[in-house]
C-alpha cells in the first residue's frame, strides 16, 4: 500500500508521496537514523504536490482549522487533486500519514480517505519539516522562517483575544495590592502614632481612626500654637466639636517634650504620605469594585467584592474558579489545615476564605459547616454563569443569594425555602424581560432619532426654498405697486363674503358639506369681477352646474 504524507507549513499545504520507504526500513529506528541525510531521505520521498496560503489571514483560518481538528474546503480539494482517484465502490489502496490524529479522523470521515498517525509517520513528518525548503525550488529558507515567524506571532495573538472589560488579572493584582496597602498603612500608622505622641501624648486617646489623627498631626504641627480660634477647623476635621475642645484643653497642659522645627517637618511629612496612602486605597477599592460588577457580577452580588476577589486570586483566575468543585471551593484558602488534618487524621477544615461572608457569621455554631457547605455550592454557580455567560446581569447572583438567605431562615426559624428549580426559572425571566426592555427602549430611542432627523432634513429644506422665494417675492411687489391695490380690493371683498357664508351656514343645516362649499364659492364669487375672459367663463360653468344641483 502506498503511503503519501500530509505537511502542514506556514506558506501552504505540501503532500509528499513516500516510495521509497522500503529503502528506509519500517522500523522506527530505522527512518530515524535515515531522516538526518538529505541524499538517502530524497530518494525515499518525493513532493506530490504543493498549495500555497493566499493571504496571511487565509494561513492564519488553516493554522485555526488544523489545531481544532477540522479539515477545510481548502484542503479538501488538494487532497482530491493530488491523490490517486478511487473507483467508486472499492478500496483506495493507499492511506495518508498526518500529524495530527483529530485531523485525520475528520479526513477519512467526510472523505473516506485511510489515514494513519504512528510513531513511523511522525518520523517521516520530522524528516519532511527539516529537508522542506529543499523540496521547494524556489522557496528560500529565509522566506520559510518570516512566514513561520509571522503566522506564529498572528496565531498567538488570536489565541489570546479577549475582552477588555472583562481581564480578572487586574482583579488578582487589585486585591494583593489592597492586602499590601491595609499592611503598609497600619504599620505607618502606628509609626506615627508613636512619633507624635513624643510631643503630644493625650491624642492618642482622643482621636482612635489613624487617618483623622494622621490629618490632625499635619493640621497641629506645634501643640503650643493651639488656641480657641482652631476648634472650628479642629472641628471640620472631626467631626465633632466637643472632641475638638478636648484636644486644645489637652493641648494646654500636654507632657510631651518640645521638638525642633526640623522635626516637627519630618513628622508632618510623613503624616502626609500615610493620608496620600490613606486615600489612594480608598480610590482602589472603587476601582476593585466596578472591577468585580464588570468581570463577576453574579459572584459580587452574592459573596462581596472582597470575597470574591480573594476567591479569584486564589483560584488564579475566573475560568480556574469555575473548574473548582463546590467542595473544593468550600476550603480554598485552608490547604495547610486540610493538609494536616489529613496528616493526623484529625478533623477536616469546613471553611477557608468564604468564612469572611456575612452568612457564615450570621449562622450558629452548629450550623456553620451546613451554610458553608451551601454557600460555596453558590458561588460555585455564580462563578460559571460569570465566566461561561456571554451577557453581563447580576440577576443570577441576587437570585442566589436569596436563596441563602432562605436557607439561614430554614436553620434558624424552620421556614421551608423555595426549590432551586423555581428560582433559576424566575431568575431566566427576569433577565429575559430586562433584555426585552433595554432592546425596546433603543429601538424607541433609534425611531425618535430617525424621526428627527427626518423633521430636521424637511425643516431645512422648507427654510432653504422660503428663503429663496422670498427675495423674488419682495422684488415683484417692488416692481408692480398694482398689486397693493389688488391685495387691498381683495381684502375688502373678503368682508362681505365671511358674513354671507355665515348666514348660508345658519340657514342650510341639513345639506351636505359639499354642497356647502359649492355654493360658497360661486356666492363669492358674484361679488369679485373677473380678472380675464377665461376666469368669467369658468365662473358661469360653475354657477349653472349649482343651479342645476339646486333645482
Amino acid at each position: 500500500m502506498a503511503l503519501y504524507l500530509l505537511f502542514e507549513s506556514a506558506s501552504g499545504y505540501a503532500l509528499f508521496h513516500a516510495h521509497g520507504v522500503d529503502e528506509i526500513g519500517q522500523g522506527v529506528d530505522a527512518a530515524r537514523a535515515s531522516v538526518l541525510e538529505l541524499q538517502r531521505f530524497s530518494k525515499a520521498v518525493k513532493l506530490a504536490g504543493f498549495s500555497p496560503f493566499s493571504s496571511a489571514v487565509d494561513a492564519l483560518n488553516q493554522c485555526n482549522a488544523i489545531s481544532e481538528g477540522i479539515m477545510t474546503d481548502e484542503l479538501r480539494s488538494f487532497l482530491e487533486l493530488n491523490l490517486p482517484k478511487v473507483k467508486e465502490g472499492k478500496k483506495a489502496k493507499y492511506s495518508v500519514g498526518v500529524m495530527e490524529p483529530k485531523v485525520g479522523s475528520h479526513i477519512s470521515e467526510a472523505t473516506g480517505i485511510p489515514c494513519q498517525c504512528n510513531e513511523f509517520v511522525q518520523e517521516l513528518l520530522r524528516g519532511v519539516r527539516l529537508h522542506f525548503d529543499h523540496f521547494i525550488d524556489q522557496l528560500q529558507p529565509t522566506d520559510l522562517e518570516k512566514a513561520q515567524l509571522g503566522l506564529g506571532h498572528s496565531y498567538s495573538r488570536a489565541k489570546v483575544k479577549f475582552n477588555v472589560n472583562r481581564v480578572d488579572n487586574m482583579v488578582i493584582q487589585a486585591i494583593f495590592l489592597l492586602d499590601t496597602l491595609d499592611k503598609d498603612i497600619n504599620s505607618f500608622s502606628m509609626r506615627v502614632r508613636e512619633w507624635y505622641s513624643w510631643h503630644f501624648p493625650e491624642l492618642v486617646k482622643i482621636v482612635n481612626d489613624n487617618y483623622v489623627y494622621s490629618k490632625i498631626a499635619k493640621f497641629v504641627v506645634n501643640k503650643s500654637d493651639l488656641a480657641e480660634k482652631d476648634i472650628p477647623a479642629l472641628a471640620d476635621i472631626i467631626g465633632d466639636e466637643d472632641k475638638a475642645k478636648e484636644i486644645v484643653e489637652a493641648a494646654k497642659a500636654s507632657m510631651g517634650q518640645d521638638l525642633s522645627p526640623v522635626d516637627l517637618i519630618n513628622v508632618q511629612q510623613f503624616a502626609q504620605r500615610v493620608m496620600n496612602l490613606s486615600e489612594y486605597r480608598k480610590n482602589l477599592y472603587e476601582y476593585l469594585v466596578t472591577k468585580m460588577n464588570d468581570i463577576a457580577p453574579n459572584l459580587t452580588s452574592l459573596i462581596g467584592e472582597i470575597v470574591g476577589a480573594r476567591l479569584i486570586s486564589h483560584a488564579g483566575s475566573l475560568s480556574n474558579l469555575a473548574k473548582c468543585a463546590a467542595s473544593t471551593l468550600q476550603i480554598l484558602g485552608a490547604e495547610k489545615a486540610l493538609f494536616r488534618a489529613l496528616k493526623t487524621r484529625g478533623n477536616t477544615p469546613k471553611y477557608g476564605l468564604i468564612f469572611h461572608s456575612s452568612f457564615i457569621g450570621r449562622a450558629s455554631t452548629k450550623n456553620k459547616g451546613r451554610i458553608a457547605r451551601y454557600l460555596a455550592n453558590k458561588c460555585s454557580i455564580a462563578s460559571r454563569i460569570d465566566c461561561y455567560s456571554e451577557l453581563n446581569t447580576s440577576v443570577f447572583g441576587q437570585k442566589l443569594r436569596e436563596q441563602v438567605e432562605e436557607r439561614l431562615d430554614f436553620y434558624d426559624k424552620g421556614i421551608a425555602p423555595r426549590k432551586n428549580l423555581d428560582v433559576m426559572k424566575a431568575a431566566i425571566n427576569d433577565m429575559t424581560n430586562a433584555v426585552s426592555e433595554d432592546g425596546g427602549e433603543k429601538e424607541k430611542n433609534d425611531t425618535s432619532a430617525k424621526k428627527n432627523k427626518k423633521k430636521k432634513s424637511k425643516a431645512e429644506a422648507d427654510g432653504e426654498e422660503m428663503d429663496l422665494d422670498k427675495p423674488a417675492k419682495v422684488a415683484a411687489e417692488e416692481a408692480d405697486p398694482e398689486n397693493e391695490n389688488k391685495k387691498k380690493k381683495k381684502h375688502k371683498l373678503e368682508e362681505p363674503q365671511d358674513q354671507e357664508m355665515a348666514v348660508n351656514g345658519n340657514l342650510e343645516q341639513d345639506e351636505t358639506p359639499k354642497k356647502k362649499k359649492k355654493k360658497k364659492k360661486p356666492e363669492a364669487s358674484e361679488d369679485v369681477e373677473p380678472r380675464t375672459a377665461t376666469e368669467g367663463k369658468k365662473r358661469k360653468k360653475k354657477k349653472s352646474k349649482t343651479e342645476n344641483d339646486d333645482v
